[in-house]
């Protein structure tokens, strides 16, 4: 059996877009994968198929101890499994990642660094602090907070040894800007001996913390002399870094992270796993915190598509195919390629879509749509079909439990509608005891729904607990509002004017 290999990924700060390339790479090749407590839950997506073990440490609470950890690394390795070591920030930049490698190095294991984003300087940028400006400074020093007594963990060192390293004197007056990592438990001592060596009681200080973690940054501003008193009434805790230094005067003109109505709001969504990634996106570009609970999975019909397959089979006996998902666009063409035809079976076949992201999924496929409504809804398509569709057959492919509104106003209109399930929305609550306990705690601002389906799931997943009151509840369209109002005892705070998700986010951001 071959030795396996382990790699050493900086994770970056917590932003999850500010992993690597070649970070998220070595996620996806992993066959395990460890990971710190600051490295964000979300990149443990890109590495799907691989055990995940945590191993993080916070103040005197670790998971494991790093002689444990370092044996990990070893075992696993020397099993033939690939390794990724995912530590937060960058694994060189008082990661101990230089220990890690020189443990497995010494058993014949070979590794691969591959550098992240230190917070260093990272985290300051989120907070509008330049480490470094040409009217401010020309030099920045990154410096431990505390060195550790590691005597009792791997024997390596005397008490107090690594701790009499530091020189103040030197330290004091190391740079331009001063950034101290891990510091908050010993910021009395660092301001105290930072002006006994020659730096003003005046000089700007700030406190980044969960620096580049959209919700829970944190920045704290104050001078060297007033900056103990400011955390300890602020009750500032770590993980922070510590901005020591002229540049800390550039905040207010340059913050952009925490600006804007939905900065730092932490914003449930509830869309099916495989439509969120986008709507997400949108949530972390304007700097909120999105949580994923996807109430939703898409699978195929309890009928295996029994039902449109037939209809597939004589498409050409219908006038109109409606969509009201993207889901069901997708689903559609599968089945027809899979009945060995391609878009020429829908020549002379109208085609109706419902909402700029059916248009767009359809657009995919080579087809555009004949007919798309203003409103966004099934009911707005059904009302204002163009034409004479008295006695016309229309094909519907759509979720298994389609809303009524349409059939019934096609009904109304004389037509002729056939429905076929393309596919199925089954309840997936992962995750929802870490929702129900975010919800109990009061860590949550918004929660998001994008149809009737996920209200029910939700209220499912309350698992009889109230939400509470001032959680905003958002809506994308009228049906979706009118099944919130029922089920969860009060109407949304916020609805879409467009019934998209780019409406919807304009509405969070509007009344957010």
């Amino acid at each position: 059996m071959s030795t396996g290999i382990v790699t050493l990924i900086g994770a970056g700060p917590g932003d999850p877009n500010l992993i690597t390339v070649g970070g998220a790479a070595a996620l996806a090749a992993a066959d395990v994968v460890v990971y710190d407590r600051l490295a964000h839950p979300a990149l443990l997506r890109h590495a799907p198929r691989a055990e995940k073990i945590y191993v993080g440490k916070k103040a005197d609470q670790h998971a494991m101890k790093q002689d444990e950890i370092n044996a990990l690394l070893a075992e696993r390795a020397l099993a033939g499994q690939n390794v990724a070591r995912l530590k937060g920030g960058d694994p060189f930049v008082f990661g101990r990642g230089g220990e890690e490698a020189e443990y497995v190095r010494e058993r014949g294991i070979e590794f691969v660094i591959i550098p992240g984003v230190t917070s260093a300087i990272a985290a300051p940028a989120y907070a509008g602090i330049p480490v470094t400006h040409r009217d401010a400074a020309s030099s920045f020093a990154v410096i431990t907070g505390h060195e550790r007594d590691d005597s009792r963990e791997s024997g390596g060192r005397a008490a107090g040894q690594a701790e009499g390293r530091r020189r103040w004197d030197k330290i004091a007056n190391a740079g331009d800007t001063l950034l101290f990592l891990m510091g908050v438990e010993n910021l009395e001592e660092i301001t105290t001996q930072l002006m006994a060596h020659g730096r003003s009681a005046e000089t700007p200080v700030a406190l980044v913390r969960w620096g580049t973690w959209a919700g829970h940054q944190k920045t704290l501003t104050s001078t060297l002399g007033g900056v103990v008193e400011a955390v300890r009434a602020a009750g500032f805790k770590a993980p922070a870094v510590t901005v020591v230094g002229e540049v800390v005067n550039l905040r207010e003109r340059l913050r952009w992270f925490d600006r804007g109505a939905l900065a730092g709001k932490r914003v449930i969504v509830t869309r099916a796993r495989e439509q969120a990634s986008g709507f997400v996106e949108m949530l972390r570009a304007r700097y909120a915190e999105p949580i994923e609970f996807p109430l939703i999975r898409i699978t195929s019909p309890s009928d295996n598509y029994a039902a449109l397959d037939t209809a597939i089979g004589h498409l050409q006996s219908y006038q109109w195919v409606l969509f009201t998902s993207a889901p069901a666009v997708s689903h559609f063409f599968a089945r027809l390629f899979a009945a060995g035809k391609d878009t020429r079976a829908l020549s002379g076949v109208k085609v109706g879509v419902v909402g700029p992201a059916t248009a767009a999924a359809l657009k995919e496929f080579g087809v555009a749509a004949d007919f798309r409504p203003e409103a966004a809804t099934g009911a707005a398509l059904a009302e204002e079909l163009p034409g004479e569709i008295a006695g016309a057959r229309i094909l519907i492919p759509r979720a298994q439990e389609g809303e009524a509104a349409l059939l019934q106003i096609l009904t109304d209109r004389w037509a002729k509608p056939d429905e076929a399930a393309a596919y199925e929305n089954v309840v997936d609550g992962e995750g929802a005891e870490e929702v129900r306990k975010r919800l109990a705690e009061g860590s949550v601002d918004i929660v998001t729904f994008t149809s009737s389906s996920t209200v029910k799931n939700f209220v499912a997943a309350l698992e009889g607990a109230p939400l509470p009151a001032d959680v905003k509840i958002a809506c994308i369209g009228p049906s979706t509002a009118a099944t919130a109002t029922e089920l969860l005892g009060r109407a949304p705070d916020i609805l879409a004017t467009e019934h998209t998700l780019d409406g919807l986010l304009t509405a969070l951001e509007n009344l957010a």
